[in-house]
């Protein structure tokens, strides 16, 4: 399939998502936002793959959201009262257009599989939104990530507080937020933002798919529930986490993963795990699509 925003590959259980539009520095356009959740989703769905890799094109990875995504339209009308109408709705228009907004991004975490952001360049708005939704960051050494919606007298409502709180220190947090200033990839890295610098974007790549292919390797299984089980941690208590990973393990565990583990690493071959299942489909008279 075709995408506006995006190239897709397949290889070695690692699925390679490229923001292409480097032209438009890969702003995020109306169809940005119908593509990546339509991508992530049909990956998990289908298990085509151990991990996802998104990389961009280009001087910056995102300039972030195009203001194309909030015009309306339907608003356009010779009628004064239709006009008044519409007016009304336009706060509860505009909330159903962020919380579609949000989902783009949330998907990220729900997705069964490790999704792990290759950056070069800049992460500017949305962008930021994007990567905090992945689990794991790496940049180039030029890059730089900036909470930019200040700038332009608005506050980021797609993603990023909620996540890059958990990220960075609230302090760190609020003086991005405040003043819309960059930070640079050393800052980012010496916080814990990001898990690793490149000197440049095909070192980016070549390091990020050999962190991939060490994921890819390791059984689905077990990284499906790790994947879970932080995630779980990170929105809940210490109490609530042991009570809900011991709950996944007595469902989950699998003994003849673990034994596979084993005899691959003590015969030193490559283990062979099974993959994730698809994702049902359907039902149809109670059978199973």
């Amino acid at each position: 399939m075709s995408y506006k925003c995006f190239e897709v590959s397949i290889e070695n259980k690692i699925a390679h998502i490229v923001l292409n539009r480097p032209q438009k520095r890969n702003s995020m356009i109306p169809e940005f936002w119908d593509e990546l959740p339509r991508i992530i989703r049909e990956l998990d769905a289908n298990a085509d793959a151990r991990v996802v890799v998104i990389s961009s094109t280009g001087p910056h990875f995102t300039s972030g959201i195009d203001t194309s995504v909030f015009e309306d339209n339907s608003e356009n009308s010779d009628d004064p009262i239709a006009v008044e109408k519409l007016n009304r709705q336009h706060g509860a228009k505009l909330y159903d257009t962020i919380k579609y907004l949000q989902q783009t991004f949330t998907c990220l975490e729900e997705c069964r599989v490790p999704v792990l952001a290759a950056i070069q360049g800049g992460v500017i708005g949305g962008g930021v939104d994007l990567i905090t939704a992945c689990d794991m960051r790496y940049m180039t050494a030029d890059s730089f990530l900036t909470i930019y919606e200040i700038n332009i007298g608005m506050t980021a409502d797609v993603g990023t507080f909620p996540r890059i709180t958990k990220l960075l220190p609230e302090g760190v947090v609020k003086e991005l937020a405040y003043t819309g200033r960059r930070m640079s990839a050393e800052e980012a890295k010496s916080l814990g933002f990001i898990n690793g610098i490149f000197e440049d974007q095909q070192s980016l790549l070549n390091g990020v798919m050999e962190i991939a292919e060490q994921i890819a390797s390791k059984a689905p299984l077990a990284i499906y529930g790790s994947k879970r089980i932080i995630n779980y941690s990170r929105d809940h208590s210490s109490a609530d986490s042991l009570d809900y990973i011991g709950i996944w393990n007595g469902s989950m565990l699998q003994n003849t993963e673990i034994n596979e583990a084993m005899n691959a690493a003590s015969e030193k071959r490559q283990a062979d795990f099974v993959d994730l299942p698809k994702k049902r489909a359907k039902m149809n008279s109670g059978i199973v699509d």
